[in-house]
């Protein structure tokens, strides 16, 4: 039975392992989850416990109930990720991934730095700074187009962050904090809606002739370590009709 040596309520841990299947595509839409009580009986749980969990995958859209039928798997993309959620993923699971995601065009290279770039991380404008940039994808196309920032010291520590191929061994944050010693302590996000400029179509792969007229998501992370040392800037833009959702426990 899937699900993570953790404290999570049974009916998170029900609702999680669920989760995953269908936003990965291992349960596909109009599948239909298996009923309160053969749930019950599965996760050996109460049926009060079972139908939580089931209200929880309603409640974040991934499935609906159909009265005297059952509980139906909805079809809908993966909301975009930003990098913040991201490196907790990472540090959870090692893998920056999302369920249902891969990632590919992993593109490096030595550049000067923007000057939006160089007032993030604190350098001179068009000073030589490494640019790391990919694509997320899951089955309904692209989750986000993702550029990472780094001050090109740490290129000379760890020269994979200048190659274009996915990294191995962490992400590029495990890495840097692995061979400086210093854990990234704090960080700083923003979420901002920008209009469709030919960079962000260019980026996301959209028609130039008929691009959408929505805006799109463009969501920032700055991470600094124990030491104050910024060690990236992240820049994340949301594919075509993503939503960045975030999910947090409310204390009583």
């Amino acid at each position: 039975m899937a699900g993570q040596a953790d404290n999570r309520a049974p009916y998170a841990k029900i609702a999680a392992h669920y989760t995953e299947l269908i936003t990965s595509g291992q349960l596909e839409p109009g599948t239909l989850l298996p009923s309160i009580k053969n749930l019950s009986e599965e996760w050996n749980v109460s049926t009060a416990t079972a139908e939580k969990a089931l209200r929880k995958l309603r409640n974040e859209g991934l499935v609906r109930g159909i009265h005297g039928i059952g509980t139906e798997v909805l079809d809908q993309p993966a909301p975009m990720s930003s990098g913040s959620q991201r490196q907790d993923r990472g540090r959870r699971t090692g893998s920056s991934w999302g369920a249902g995601e891969r990632s590919d065009s992993h593109q490096a290279a030595v550049v000067s730095a923007p000057a939006d770039v160089a007032q993030a991380l604190d350098i001179r404008p068009g000073s030589d700074v490494i640019r790391r940039s990919r694509v997320y994808r899951d089955r309904h196309g692209i989750v986000a187009h993702s550029t990472s920032w780094i001050p090109v010291r740490y290129g000379k520590l760890i020269p994979q962050l200048s190659e274009s191929e996915r990294l191995t061994g962490g992400t590029s944050l495990q890495l840097i904090a692995q061979v400086t010693g210093n854990p990234i302590s704090h960080r700083i996000d923003t979420a901002s809606a920008h209009l469709l400029t030919p960079e962000y179509a260019q980026l996301l792969e959209l028609d130039p002739e008929h691009p959408p007229t929505d805006p799109v998501v463009v969501m920032t992370a700055k991470f600094v370590d124990s030491e104050g040392n910024i060690v990236e800037y992240g820049v994340d833009l949301g594919g075509p009709g993503r939503t960045w959702r975030t999910e947090s426990e409310v204390a009583p």
